[in-house]
């Protein structure tokens, strides 16, 4: 795969950005546990020149707070059909399908697997999302595989040499 051509990470949340849990509390609050790791490298990614974008199946406060953490300028949430938010986010961000690459765990995410330039299944997906991804990762969801793939992406064009400058100086 040639990675020169991808300008933007596209992911689901639960299950990607979180291992999938979601903790409802007595007061009806729900809380969500992100990786540290996900959001260290989605840091990279941008100090890179890169988009990133979330395209959520459901809505939550946490999401959106997590996004803001972390400047991610396209943010979908309750999507029950994913692939007219996704189509809505390259019309936005004036890219094509194979400039994206997309991270999904669950059958919502299957169209946009498919249709992204790299489409990527975490470990811990369901079978039909594998069998259908160019790549799997050896993180699970929640636990690093986002920064799996942007590792990858980064190290394959050449980016993560000047990225890593700045932490061994």
């Amino acid at each position: 795969m040639d990675f020169s051509k991808i300008k933007m990470l596209a992911t689901d949340v639960d299950g990607v950005l979180t291992d999938g849990t979601v903790i409802i509390n007595s007061d009806g609050s729900e809380s969500k546990a992100f990786s540290l790791l996900d959001g260290h490298g989605i840091k990279l990614w941008h100090r890179a020149g890169l988009s990133t974008a979330l395209i959520s199946g459901r809505a939550s406060g946490a999401t959106t707070i997590r996004a803001e953490q972390l400047s991610i300028g396209f943010v979908r949430q309750g999507c029950v059909k994913k692939l007219p938010a996704f189509e809505e986010l390259l019309v936005d961000a004036g890219l094509s399908a194979d400039q994206v690459v997309y991270i999904g765990d669950d059958l919502l995410d299957l169209p946009l697997l498919k249709r992204a330039g790299f489409g990527v299944a975490v470990a811990n997906a369901v079978d039909e999302l594998k069998e259908a991804a160019d790549y799997v990762t050896t993180r699970s969801g929640g636990r690093g595989a986002v920064r799996e793939v942007i590792e990858l992406v980064l190290k394959a064009t050449g980016k993560w040499d000047e990225l890593m400058e700045r932490y061994l100086v």
